[in-house]
Formats: structure tokens, C-alpha cells, sequence
């Protein structure tokens, strides 16, 4: 395959394509495991929720549907749209909760966004089912619908439903008129199911389309039965659970979220991804560059109180691809450092993730250089002594003969992105006594 076409594939892959079966994304992100700054503690504990306070349960970063590479010859995405039709989208919570309100964000829109109507319900257990007994309309400051100004957010008001931890539910949208797509999250990893005309009630939907997007929905709050916080995980497509299984919730933050959950000193805690496939800390294109979002993403979550960052490996294996954007180790650990200071400043405890290994990706995203700096980049992580805690997802996920390659048996078949295996290890490697 020609470079071009296959970096096109990488930066816009099928799940916003239903005609086009593209190759599934090939950039990337890395995880976790050991070692805490004790100090850091009380300065740190200001962010925990309390009891009656939102906290996100689940979350998704917003991006671009047409967003291209600047000065490239790559192709801009087809356009696409919807028409008179519900779209059902499927998310996987982590902690329950009551008053359960939803996030639509208009944010790359050109043109206002009108919602005809928004429900939310626990998920059923065949495709597209949802639990009628639970069906709840969402509504927009006492209002059925809702326009969103381009550029902009929008929360539901909070709603009557109450949901429990590790609990798939449902958000249904009706577009009546004709509404193209501009906000979306390309990697959801689960299915999600289109039909004609208002279904916004449907038990379930007759013959839908699928897709593998989210589309305009971004956030899902609940308030905390019992304080807590949110555990934000921040990065690209390795957080995002790009080789993972569809519609299995086996990426790594929700293996996080399984350990967190039993966990007696962390069990209010939530924890949410907001990774994008292709992601880099200094340019754009996969989604907003990390130091333009971070406050977004991360900051301004609900009850947001930790922070782990994954995330430089596209920086480096782009200087490949696109040679005026090349980087420097000091590059990449510079915006690192931004992005710890910020985090810092708002009281969110940090962990930085050592870059994951990445021998045989195809040429020049992986090349002796790239190897070279992501060296650079892990031995800076693994020296940082501001953070409170350094997460070795390298080391947890190398092949122990070979550590510049991935462990097979953690390898989704690209390696690069691990397979359910592997981000099980990822998780299995957090200390969380680093969280307390």
C-alpha cells in the first residue's frame, strides 16, 4: 500500500465509513504501572467530589469529522449526513449513580445543531434493544429539543434515571431535518444502529444501519452516591482501545475501572478514556492536538481528580510521514511538561505512562530513529520526579527476548495496539495504592 493511502487510512478509519471497509487505525498511545511521589497527597485530595456531586461516568473527546492534514494531497473525508432519522448509540458507564444527564456537543460544527428529541435508557441485551421500563426523555431546560450554536456544548437536564456501575445504556437522538455529520469520536469500538424516521422510543430498531462512531454525544454524567472522583485516562489510540474487541468494553481503561471498583479507598471513583486514535501532543489532525484539549478533555470533566497520560508516540512516528512536522525528544517532553502543569495547577493528581514498544509497524513509522526517541522520551518519564507516579506500560507489555517489540501474546496482530490480553496486563500493572 502507497504511504499516502496508508496514512489516510490511519487518520480517518472505517468506523465513519459504512460503504468503506478502510484498514483499522495504525497509529497509537501507551500505559501503566509503578511509583509515587508520598509528598504529593494532601495537596492533591482538594478535587475529590462529595456526596450529590457529578461526576463523568463516561466520556469520549470530540473531534473533527473533516479534518485533514494541512499541505498534504490526502483526500478530505467523504461527506456524510443524516436525514430524518434516530441514531442509537451504545455506552458502557463506569460508576452509577442517579440524576444520569447527557453531554451533545456541536464543537466542529459549522452550522447550528437541532436535536427533535433525546432519550436515554438502559441498553438491552440484543442489538439495538433497549429496557423500555427505563426509557427517559432528555430534556433541554425544561424543553423536549434543542438547538446547539456551532461550536458549542450542550448538557440535558439532569434526568429521573438512575444507573448502576459497569451498566451499558443507550442514548437515542432524532434528527427530523437534514443534519451533516461534523462532531464525532471514529474509534467507539462498539456498535451503534441508525433508522428511518422517530424511533426515539423503539423497544428496539427494525433493520437498522451500523456504524462504529459516536456522533455528537460526549459525556454522560451521574451524581455521586458517595464522593469520589473521576480517574481521567488521556491519550491516543492505545487508551482509545484501538485492537481491542468490538462491543467487549476490553479496552484499558475499563479493565482500570474493574480493579478501581473493588477497591475499598477508590470504589466512588470513576474512570473515563479520553483517548483518540492518532493522537499527538504538538499538531493536529487525529483529533485535536493534546495541549489544545487537554483543559477540555481533562479539566473541566465533573469531578475530575487524576490524571494519567499516555500519549507522545505519534509525534514520533509521524516525523516519518510528514517530515515538517518532525520532533525532537525535547519536543515531545516538552509539551508533557505543559500538559503535568496544567493538571497540577488545578489540584488533578498526575501519572505519566512510558511510550509502549513498536518494532515491526511498517516504514517510516517505525525506523531506528523513532526507536531512538522514544528511548529518550521513556528515560525522561521514568526520571520525572514531579508527577505523582510513573506508569511502565512498556516494560509491562515488551516481549522479554526482544523489549523493543511487543510480548506476542499481548499483540493485536499491528504491533503496535495490544490485544484484550494486553490491555488487561496494562491494567493488571497499575499499582493502585498510587491512587489513594
Amino acid at each position: 500500500m502507497h504511504a499516502k493511502t496508508r496514512l489516510r487510512a490511519a487518520l480517518f478509519p472505517a468506523a465513519l465509513f459504512p460503504a468503506a471497509l478502510l484498514p483499522a487505525a495504525v497509529l497509537a498511545t501507551t500505559l501503566l504501572t509503578a511509583c509515587g511521589d508520598e509528598d504529593s497527597d494532601a495537596e492533591q485530595t482538594s478535587n475529590a467530589a462529595q456526596p450529590g456531586q457529578r461526576l463523568a461516568s463516561w466520556a469520549v473527546s470530540p473531534q473533527d469529522y473533516n479534518q485533514t492534514l494541512p499541505g498534504s494531497a490526502l483526500p478530505p473525508p467523504p461527506p456524510m449526513g443524516f436525514a430524518n432519522q434516530s441514531i442509537r448509540q451504545v455506552m458502557h458507564l463506569s460508576l452509577g449513580g442517579t440524576n444520569a444527564r447527557v453531554r451533545f456537543s456541536n464543537l466542529f460544527g459549522t452550522e447550528p445543531l437541532a436535536l427533535a428529541g433525546a432519550h436515554i435508557a438502559r441498553a438491552g441485551a440484543a442489538p439495538s434493544a433497549i429496557d423500555a421500563t427505563s426509557d427517559t426523555e432528555l430534556r433541554f431546560a425544561g424543553q423536549a429539543s434543542v438547538t446547539i450554536p456551532a461550536g458549542q456544548e450542550q448538557w440535558s437536564d439532569p434526568s429521573t434515571l438512575q444507573v448502576t456501575s459497569a451498566e451499558d445504556v443507550a442514548v437515542t437522538l432524532f434528527l427530523s431535518g437534514s443534519v451533516p455529520v461534523s462532531t464525532v469520536h471514529t474509534e467507539a469500538r462498539q456498535t451503534e444502529f441508525v433508522t428511518a424516521g422517530n424511533a426515539l422510543s423503539a423497544p428496539s430498531f427494525s433493520a437498522p444501519e451500523t456504524r462504529t462512531a459516536n456522533y455528537w454525544v460526549t459525556g454522560i454524567d451521574v451524581t455521586s452516591p458517595s464522593g469520589g472522583g473521576a480517574i481521567v485516562t488521556f491519550g491516543d489510540s492505545i487508551t482509545d482501545g484501538v485492537g481491542s474487541t468490538p462491543d467487549a468494553n476490553h479496552r484499558y481503561p475499563n479493565y482500570l475501572f474493574e480493579r478501581v471498583r473493588t477497591d475499598p479507598k477508590l470504589s466512588g471513583y470513576s474512570v473515563i478514556d479520553e483517548g483518540i486514535s492518532g493522537n499527538r501532543i504538538l499538531h493536529d489532525v487525529a483529533g485535536p492536538n493534546a495541549l489544545g484539549r487537554f483543559e477540555r478533555d481533562v479539566l473541566q470533566q465533573s469531578g475530575a481528580s487524576h490524571v494519567i497520560i499516555l500519549i507522545g508516540i505519534n509525534d514520533l512516528g509521524f516525523s516519518g510521514f510528514v517530515l515538517d512536522q518532525a520532533v525532537t525528544a525535547p519536543d515531545v517532553t516538552g509539551g508533557l511538561e505543559t500538559l503535568v502543569s496544567q493538571a497540577k495547577a488545578k489540584g488533578l493528581r498526575v501519572y505519566l505512562a512510558t511510550l509502549t514498544p513498536l518494532q515491526g509497524t511498517m516504514a517510516p513509522y517505525y525506523s531506528e530513529q523513532t526507536e531512538t526517541l522514544r528511548g529518550a522520551v521513556n528515560a525522561w518519564i521514568r526520571g520525572n520526579k514531579v508527577v505523582d507516579g510513573i506508569i511502565d506500560f512498556d516494560r509491562a507489555v515488551q516481549d522479554p527476548q526482544n523489549p523493543l517489540a511487543m510480548n506476542p501474546a499481548f499483540d493485536s496482530g499491528d504491533h503496535l495496539h495490544p490485544s484484550d490480553a494486553g490491555y488487561q496486563v496494562m491494567a493488571n500493572a497499575i499499582d493502585l495504592s498510587l491512587l489513594h
